[in-house]
């Protein structure tokens, strides 16, 4: 499924894995949320509630513009470098356009939404 990410007005793209993890993360959308920085490589934000974690693995070693989800923090990660494999780390998709839009410093909203087929 692709995915539409608006910060003000500029859009970047991303395409969701096909994984329960990520179905689920669909089934919020839209969502708004406030990005965060942390530890300068991923930018984070809460959402509304935990994923499914059925079938997930344990954790992954995401690379630059992956998205995902921390499990035991509950949270969205969309990283802007590659990291070392983190346990509860899971995948959601992958940014496919525009991750310059999605690195800048936050804190800043984000608009997250199905594209258009």
């Amino acid at each position: 499924m692709q995915i539409r990410l608006t910060v003000g007005a500029q859009v970047a793209t991303a395409t969701l894995y096909d994984n329960a993890t990520a179905r689920d993360f669909a089934s919020l959308l839209p969502l708004s949320l406030t990005m965060t920085d942390y530890d300068r490589i991923e930018r984070v934000s809460d959402l509304p509630r935990q994923l499914s974690t059925q079938g997930a693995p344990e954790g992954m070693a995401p690379v630059a513009g992956e998205l995902t989800h921390y499990a035991p923090w509950g949270n969205l990660a969309i990283f802007i470098e590659p990291r070392a494999w983190s346990r509860g780390l899971l995948p959601l998709g992958k940014v496919d356009g525009g991750l310059s839009i999605l690195s800048r410093p936050g804190p800043y909203r984000v608009r997250i939404e199905r594209a258009a087929p």
